[in-house]
């Protein structure tokens, strides 16, 4: 288990040695960088409101030359993922950063609760939805469904003035269908009702009507008595498969 700072705490976590990340960082700009199309790299950089430079690397031409970068390496420990996810954050292109996150997609299970704070970096370093999303449903949920402990530490971010953190807070049962702490879920769209930010307004649309998926009387209900004090946004996204 690492423990680079302490879960509730924000300071930025340290780097673990890792010899599967220095395979990883000695390979992937290598191959990235190669394949790179900077003719696509503008269209990309506006569609993200100009939060990074761009590679200009299409979905499915970076995910088969991932499969390249890792070709032939072990399965990764937590100080593994902790070491390539903060290494590759800390180049400029977003891909790299689709990298990291594609990569703790896919070994969260190899992570305790004590990586919560390197999830918290990525979360507010360079934030923008096309990571918070994915890390909050994928990442931080999966960590929090492994370790009940850690859902004081989302009460927290539920509060949190940077709104990246009160989305993930939110989303992050987005995918616990039966699983999911109905308290928390409506808590959370409750304590952020009157939130000025899209992305807030947004995130409580979007988990209110996945979990409507699962429980569409439930939702129904809480819109009912609650609606007024959600924002029209929200209502909007909430009962969009349902109906009122």
């Amino acid at each position: 288990m690492v423990r680079l700072v302490s879960v509730t705490g924000e300071g930025i976590p340290g780097v673990p040695r890792s010899t599967v990340a220095d395979t990883v960082l000695e390979r992937l700009p290598a191959v990235y960088s190669a394949a790179a199309d900077p003719g696509r790299a503008p269209a990309a950089r506006a569609y993200m409101k100009d939060v990074a430079p761009f590679l200009g690397l299409t979905s499915p031409v970076r995910r088969a030359l991932s499969r390249t970068v890792l070709e032939g390496l072990p399965r990764p420990g937590e100080s593994d993922c902790a070491a390539v996810a903060l290494r590759c954050w800390r180049l400029p292109e977003r891909e790299y950063h689709y990298f990291a996150v594609d990569y703790l997609r896919r070994h969260v299970t190899r992570c305790s609760s004590g990586f919560l704070p390197v999830v918290r970096h990525l979360l507010t370093t360079v934030p923008w939805w096309d990571t918070v999303d994915l890390l909050a449903a994928h990442v931080v949920g999966g960590l929090v469904a492994a370790d009940r402990d850690l859902t004081a530490e989302m009460d927290a971010w539920s509060a949190d003035e940077d709104r990246w953190l009160v989305r993930a807070a939110l989303l992050h049962q987005l995918r616990y269908r039966e699983r999911t702490d109905t308290e928390r879920l409506f808590g959370y769209c409750l304590r952020q009702s009157g939130h000025d930010d899209f992305f807030v307004r947004k995130a409580i649309g979007w988990c209110l009507r996945e979990y409507a998926k699962t429980d569409p009387a439930a939702v129904r209900a809480f819109v009912a008595e609650h609606g007024r004090r959600l924002a029209p946004l929200s209502v909007r996204e909430a009962l969009r498969s349902i109906g009122p």
